[in-house]
């Protein structure tokens, strides 16, 4: 692995000077893999997590900073690592987004700005020696999470700290007509998490970009070449360490503004959001509705690319580790039962 290059814009509030913004730029030369650069693990906090947030469109920045500001009102939330993989985007425009950033979000979480080595998405599970928790969350620029909900998946995330945990679900599955693996989602089993939101534990961040060999390598060259299925890689990685499925969590409210079927959507149709950002704010710059003939089409393209990856990551590993789960997790086993109050249907228990 070629050692990235990482610019750094990070936030700092000075005491005596209420909401001072401080800039600070630094380059990291040093290759994420090198064994001796890693935080030792027993100095990692448990009962914190670090987010690292995906950004890519300019577009989307009012979106980042609402989010941001969301997990950084945490007291869970250790820090907010923007992970910034658009190469092309001007310095100032980062500059003014780590402004407007300090303006918006409030908290303990310290917040940066990493602008990424290159747009390959394998850059979203590089080690960083600047994570100092156990956990940490892996979460889109278009997905926004109730604090209650968040707050969830990381308990459940503390009880079984060598799993997968996510709010967003497919699986892997056999076609026996072509006798090949294929990408689909089941309505009562599943064996992977998407990148939408998934909470895991550091050190996999390392398994996936460090460890593997030859084999390792040419997967992580085939997200680059597809431009997706990182978080499919991601789900073989544990799975191949763990030999359990992922855990899937209820939400109390989750929104998706990169979802295809939001009414100005124009994502990839599946709602998986491998867009990788490229798609902007869905909301009143984007008057047109994805026809439903379009839509159909997209998602059948990218569940066949996907399918593609499934299979090329079974033949460099030579077994398939996925593994199924059933059920979700929730956070209340409330009454199932309606009853009238004040002329209105409303679980009794309400």
């Amino acid at each position: 692995m070629n050692s990235p290059v990482e610019t750094i814009v990070t936030l700092s509030l000075l005491l005596i000077f209420p909401r001072l913004l401080v800039l600070s730029m630094r380059t990291l030369s040093a290759d994420p893999c090198d064994s001796t650069a890693q935080r030792d693990r027993r100095t990692l906090r448990s009962d914190q997590i670090t987010v690292l947030l995906n950004g890519y469109s300019e577009s989307r920045i009012p979106l980042i900073q609402s989010i941001s500001a969301t997990y950084t009102a945490s007291p869970l939330v250790s820090s907010v690592l923007v992970l910034w993989g658009n190469p092309s985007t001007p310095h100032n425009i980062l500059t003014q987004l780590a402004h407007n950033l300090s303006i918006s979000s409030f908290g303990a979480a310290s917040i940066s700005i990493v602008r990424q080595p290159s747009s390959s998405l394998n850059a979203r599970f590089l080690p960083r020696s600047y994570i100092k928790t156990h956990a940490v969350l892996i979460c889109d620029d278009d997905v926004e999470v109730d604090p209650r909900s968040f707050e969830f998946a990381f308990w459940i995330w503390s009880s079984n700290r060598d799993r997968l945990i996510g709010f967003f679900a497919r699986s892997h599955d056999i076609d026996l007509s072509r006798k090949e693996w294929i990408y689909t989602v089941h309505p009562d089993k599943y064996s992977i998490i998407l990148t939408k939101f998934m909470i895991l534990d550091s050190d996999y961040l390392y398994k996936y970009s460090c460890e593997g060999g030859p084999g390792m390598i040419e997967m992580r060259r085939t997200v680059d070449l597809m431009r997706n299925c990182e978080d499919i890689l991601m789900n073989f990685v544990i799975a191949n360490e763990t030999n359990a499925g992922p855990i899937l969590v209820g939400a109390k409210r989750v929104r998706d503004y990169g979802d295809a079927r939001n009414d100005h959507g124009d994502g990839d149709g599946d709602g998986d959001g491998d867009d990788n950002g490229r798609i902007g704010l869905k909301g009143e710059e984007q008057s047109m509705k994805v026809s439903e003939v379009g839509l159909s089409s997209r998602r059948k393209e990218h569940r066949k690319r996907r399918g593609e990856c499934i299979r090329k990551f079974h033949s460099l590993l030579g077994k398939m580790p996925l593994r199924y789960s059933y059920g979700k997790v929730v956070n209340s086993v409330g009454e199932q039962g309606l009853c009238e109050k004040g002329g209105k249907l409303v679980f009794c228990d309400q």
